[in-house]
């Protein structure tokens, strides 16, 4: 006897296969959702924010009220006016580790393969980082502005100029923050991030005129430190709030222009580290 097989229906007919999910927005969009993943991750881990509230506060007290008192301007001058523009440039560059930490803790925790899977701009991770640390970067600026004010200091050249001022500083941290990403991109995890930025930030930062005249450096380090870009951002606040700056005096082209060298250091770290970010980050995100 010959058995005839008939096909039974099956009880859970396969699905038709999802449909790509599809963009909501432009690149705009993208990294406006990922400047506010970053927020929230900050609003939920204040202590985040220590180096841009808490840290600014201390530097300030210690540097003016222990450190100032032994340090004497050339020209004369109140050291407390001196040294609020080194602080904004001082500690603008020392935390903008903060996006080499955050960029290689994400691409560590696998995070980052999450969001290859969605239709988003690619770019748009490093832009939302860049655009959160710019926010950080304003508020550590108005803690030292606010602490300068109550503590004595005061901008003499107008209110439009101390803005202008303050913007040259948030330009130059913006660009900084590049740099600092492509640092994140060539770590191996967050501990590796913060150490090679300690090596490179805190040098660059203190190798500077931020907190002490370059007068008296050893003449290597007056070369270093005359060209150095934060020396360059610190004399143009320092030319922009009307307060004393004794580099003005010195013969280098970068403490004759520091409003112009400024920029030009910001644009150069700009136009060469942003790029730089975004093939490091699509070869580190390549399967």
């Amino acid at each position: 006897m010959t058995a005839i097989a008939t096909a039974q229906p099956s009880l859970f007919p396969p699905s038709a296969p999802a449909a790509a999910p599809e963009r909501t927005g432009g690149w705009w969009h993208d990294v406006g959702v990922l400047t506010r993943r970053n927020l929230v991750h900050i609003s939920r881990e204040p202590l985040q924010l220590s180096d841009v509230t808490v840290q600014p506060v201390l530097f300030t007290l210690l540097f003016i009220f222990i450190f100032g008192a032994g340090i004497a301007l050339p020209g004369g001058g109140s050291y407390k006016d001196f040294a609020l523009a080194g602080l904004i440039t001082l500690n603008l560059t020392t935390s903008v580790m903060g996006t080499a930490v955050g960029l290689s803790t994400d691409l560590s925790t696998g995070v980052i393969d999450r969001f290859r899977t969605l239709p988003m701009w690619r770019a748009a991770v490093l832009v939302g980082r860049s655009i959160t640390d710019l926010l950080t970067a304003a508020l550590c600026v108005t803690i030292v502005g606010l602490t300068g004010l109550a503590i004595g200091w005061r901008p003499t050249h107008g209110l439009p100029s101390m803005l202008a001022g303050f913007g040259v500083a948030l330009f130059f941290s913006y660009s900084l923050s590049w740099a600092s990403a492509c640092l994140g991109m060539v770590s191996q995890g967050p501990e590796s991030a913060q150490s090679m930025g300690l090596l490179v930030l805190f040098p660059l930062a203190f190798v500077s005129n931020a907190m002490v005249p370059t007068q008296h450096m050893p003449a290597v380090l007056r070369l270093i430190a005359n060209w150095n870009p934060v020396s360059a951002v610190t004399s143009a606040c320092r030319q922009l709030f009307g307060n004393p700056n004794p580099s003005i005096t010195i013969h280098a082209w970068p403490m004759q222009h520091p409003i112009v060298a400024s920029l030009l250091w910001s644009v150069v770290i700009l136009g060469t580290c942003g790029p730089l970010a975004a093939v490091l980050y699509r070869r580190r995100t390549l399967d």
